[in-house]
């Protein structure tokens, strides 16, 4: 197995704490990966790439290609060459699909990248909207997001597989996020419904994590009294 690397710009337990500073250009992220997932600088919209092009997901729903001076305070990136695919005939609910996933990639405990294309019968997905300072946490912000339905429609599901035990340094389970055919919509994968596609998956042996080295981040109290249902909340699992 090839050994992937999964770069990785600051961690979940940062973001729940409410850092949401951008600390990396994306320019520089380019330089460690053409695929993954991630945020914007005070937490505006989400984050998508794949084939070495990046989206900006907004909180309004649409999405449009992220400017390279743009900042991000956690995105998870990684060079894809898929390993193994999958054609998919059927249609399948996120949960279905996951349990698919399951089955195909080579341990729970090791790092993938999964991509998906495919016709969707429907999407429902979430963005984080745009916080001014003083930063409220994670959770609460979740509270107020807006969330969006796309419908028979053609377009990307792409993010990662992280491990069980890398909880609150990524998202452990499956993180996922999409964006349309036409390329101006998107957001965090809530649930979906696939009529049909491919799957492929990049597995990756090497993380590595770039923690912030700012006075905010050095100074922050990064205990989180609950960190499994905080993060529930945050991916709209809870």
């Amino acid at each position: 197995m090839d050994n992937h690397v999964i770069y990785q710009a600051s961690t979940m337990i940062a973001l729940l704490s409410g850092l949401y500073d951008g600390t990396v250009t994306f320019g520089e992220l380019k330089k460690h990966g053409d695929f993954g997932i991630g945020t914007f600088h005070q937490l505006d919209g989400e984050m998508i790439a794949f084939d070495d092009q990046f989206f900006h997901l907004y909180p309004d729903g649409t999405a449009k290609k992220v400017s390279l001076d743009e900042t991000t305070p956690f995105s998870s990136v990684t060079f894809f060459e898929q390993q193994q695919t999958a054609p998919l005939n059927r249609t399948v609910t996120r949960q279905e699909l996951e349990k698919m996933l399951d089955d195909l990639v080579p341990s729970p405990n090791l790092f993938h990248a999964i991509r998906i294309d495919g016709h969707f019968r429907e999407v429902h997905t979430r963005t984080v909207p745009h916080q001014d300072k003083p930063y409220p946490p994670f959770v609460e912000v979740t509270k107020s997001q807006p969330s969006f339905h796309f419908a028979d429609v053609d377009g990307v599901i792409a993010g990662f597989w992280t491990p069980a035990f890398a909880q609150g340094i990524a998202v452990a389970g499956y993180h996922l996020h999409f964006i349309n055919e036409a390329r101006d919509g998107g957001g965090h994968v809530l649930d979906f419904v696939l009529e049909g596609g491919e799957i492929a998956i990049c597995s990756c042996t090497d993380f590595q994590l770039a923690l912030p080295q700012d006075d905010v981040y050095l100074k922050q109290d990064l205990s989180v009294a609950d960190l499994e249902r905080d993060i529930m909340i945050a991916e709209g699992s809870y």
